[in-house]
């Protein structure tokens, strides 16, 4: 059975994490509910930890984190040629919000602090007919960011894009690499909170629209499941 390596590169902040669980414990709780029989690993670079050689891995989770994929952060540059290696060797491979990100500067794309501001709340995009990964005509999920791709990298094409985010999931040519922006591992309460958090960083009526959209239904079984299945080619009977 593959094991799904997380790269941790954000921490959950103190007042949170006893509530809702590290990040690498909201994808292990992700994956679980997507089937149970799949094992996870943390490698936490947030923490100081050495990244392996992925080539001795089966599958790769990269989480969000509150660093910019533009920061001077010690570990940034060792993790773009990580994931140029893995996506070489065409190890599986997904990054969620600043993975997404990551993954698209580290092979080639163009990421920056939006204009837009804060994109908090349930999002809906749209979906690339005929993607091959994901069914429907719309997704909705759970974002907290403020970068963006803007420009993708040429081996990559958007399955997923809306109005606020042009390029909200991103599918690349060698079969094996896959990002998101949104959060699928992210509970609503989780999404709530993060929206508090946002009060005084985002217009007041940005906070509260976004609070109450996340009464509407989550696709993040969904994508928790696609996301899941991607990585590791595993239909749970």
């Amino acid at each position: 059975m593959p094991r799904i390596t997380i790269i941790e590169t954000g921490l959950v902040s103190p007042q949170f994490r006893e509530r809702h669980g590290s990040y690498p414990q909201m994808f292990q709780r992700m994956v679980a509910a997507a089937d149970p029989s799949i094992a996870c690993d943390v490698v936490s670079v947030a923490n100081g930890e050495a990244l392996p050689n992925p080539a001795t891995l089966d599958a790769i989770l990269i989480t969000g984190s509150a660093a910019g994929v533009y920061d001077d952060v010690a570990w940034i540059a060792p993790l773009e040629a990580f994931v140029r290696a893995a996506h070489d060797k065409r190890i599986p491979m997904v990054g969620v919000c600043f993975g997404h990100q990551l993954i698209a500067q580290a092979l080639g794309g163009t990421v920056r602090k939006s204009e837009k501001g804060w994109g908090i709340g349930r999002h809906v995009y749209q979906l690339a007919p005929d993607n091959g990964l994901i069914d429907g005509e719309t997704i909705a999920a759970a974002a907290s960011h403020q970068d963006q791709v803007i420009t993708p990298p040429a081996s990559a094409r958007t399955i997923m894009a809306s109005a606020f985010t042009p390029h909200a999931g991103l599918l690349y040519a060698n079969g094996t690499t896959l990002s998101v922006q949104p959060h699928p591992e992210f509970t609503v309460d989780y999404a709530d909170a993060l929206c508090d958090l946002r009060r005084g960083l985002a217009p007041d009526v940005v906070v509260e629209t976004a609070k109450a959209s996340l009464a509407a239904p989550l696709d993040h079984a969904t994508l928790g499941g696609v996301v899941t299945r991607f990585l590791t080619g595993h239909t749970p009977a």
